[in-house]
């Protein structure tokens, strides 16, 4: 028995170094699960900065709603990491989407938020990198048409559409005869081209189109420019912390205007704070919606939704339920199945039902994701959307339709 015991040894270990070499293995080709991080590029500084902290929130919401609910992929939580586009600097946006991307890790991007940050984050980093963007309000016609290899989407509409409801909300007033001031980037431009197009096929008259640049002390040149060309109202096509804030003070200050129309970009609470009760009367639109999700997020919230509050919170959302539609993080194989979860056939899913929702995605099951702005995305991906009427009353932003 004695000269068995050495080749007794030797069976045991090889055995033993046999079976660890199998566990190792093992371990190789099991999947590490990690959680997922989603990059939210948005303008926390620059002309839309006030605009961005409860749109980002909202984002936040949608994450936190499915990391809580123990459904998505496995049970794994989602986490956001935030980034500045400064909405008006592109190389400033893309340099931050880079960084996100190669530092952070993220699997696809809430954001861009203005349209010139977005198509150049699109172009230079997204479709680089094969990483999924949506977008809650990058509104250019642009996009619509533009090059994306199947990775861009947005929830709100074109303003390719804003441009037609502008124009009829004015001629609905009884307005004639309006100039036109935009911001020079790609939003401004394409929602100008958009409005005069549409104003003017209606039979109205557009005294001047005339651009202004962001981030500028003085805006009197602009102002007096303007003012030469007269109007029944001034259309500022900007942004409402900057730009476009400025040339209305300085109209007010000129007595040139006393009421003003505000698409999209112009429209949010601080606007009128800083005007004060001189704004009253100038109307607008924003995307917005009295549907079923609207009122679900109003009370989620606590109050009426602000400006691209609900577009945000349904982009991560859409980019949460298309992964686990998918199986996967990777933006090659959800970026697919975007379209598949936002619009029928399905189970409708609205907010606060998003574990709902991957229940169903996770057994096979299909869904129609309804959300906060009732999405349904069309042509490459974007949203058909609708639009909330605004007028300004006693210095505040008041709903008073939608269309």
């Amino acid at each position: 028995m004695s000269n068995n015991k050495p080749i007794v040894m030797i069976v045991a270990v090889v055995a033993i170094a046999v079976i660890g070499y199998l566990i190792a293995g093992q371990q190789e080709k099991m999947p590490v699960q990690k959680d997922v991080k989603l990059g939210i590029i948005f303008g926390f500084t620059g002309p839309i900065e006030s605009l961005t902290p409860p749109m980002a929130g909202a984002a936040e919401l949608a994450m936190k709603e499915v990391t809580d609910s123990g459904e998505f992929m496995g049970g794994m939580a989602v986490s956001s990491v935030r980034a500045d586009s400064t909405c008006v600097d592109n190389a400033a946006a893309t340099a931050a989407a880079e960084r996100i991307i190669s530092a952070d890790g993220i699997s696809a991007i809430v954001g861009a938020d203005c349209s010139g940050v977005t198509i150049a984050t699109l172009q230079n980093v997204a479709m680089a990198k094969g990483m999924v963007m949506i977008s809650p309000s990058a509104t250019s016609p642009a996009l619509s048409d533009m090059e994306d290899n199947g990775l861009f989407f947005r929830t709100a509409p074109s303003d390719a559409r804003e441009g037609q409801v502008v124009a009829e909300m004015l001629k609905e007033k009884g307005i004639n005869s309006v100039a036109l001031t935009y911001t020079n980037n790609d939003y401004g431009k394409g929602l100008a081209d958009a409005i005069q197009a549409n104003f003017e096929s209606m039979g109205g008259n557009i005294t001047i189109v005339t651009a202004h640049e962001e981030g500028k002390g003085d805006y009197s040149a602009e102002v007096a420019e303007l003012a030469q060309a007269g109007g029944d109202l001034l259309v500022v096509a900007g942004y409402l912390d900057q730009g476009g804030k400025m040339i209305i003070q300085g109209s007010l200050d000129a007595g040139s205007f006393n009421t003003f129309f505000l698409p999209g970009g112009m429209i949010g609470d601080s606007l009128p704070t800083a005007i004060g009760s001189d704004l009253d009367g100038s109307f607008g639109v924003v995307a917005g919606t009295d549907s079923p999700g609207a009122k679900m997020m109003g009370e989620i919230l606590g109050g009426e939704l602000g400006p691209f509050v609900g577009e945000s919170y349904d982009a991560a959302a859409l980019i949460m339920l298309a992964m686990q539609a998918a199986g996967s993080t990777n933006s090659a194989d959800f970026a697919g199945k975007v379209l598949d979860v936002a619009n029928a056939p399905g189970e409708k899913i609205y907010p606060g039902e998003l574990g709902k929702g991957l229940k169903i995605l996770a057994g096979g099951g299909d869904i129609d994701y309804v959300g906060a702005s009732a999405v349904e995305l069309i042509g490459g991906g974007e949203s058909s959307g609708s639009y909330r009427e605004i007028v300004v009353e006693g210095a505040k932003n008041k709903t008073v339709g939608y269309r």
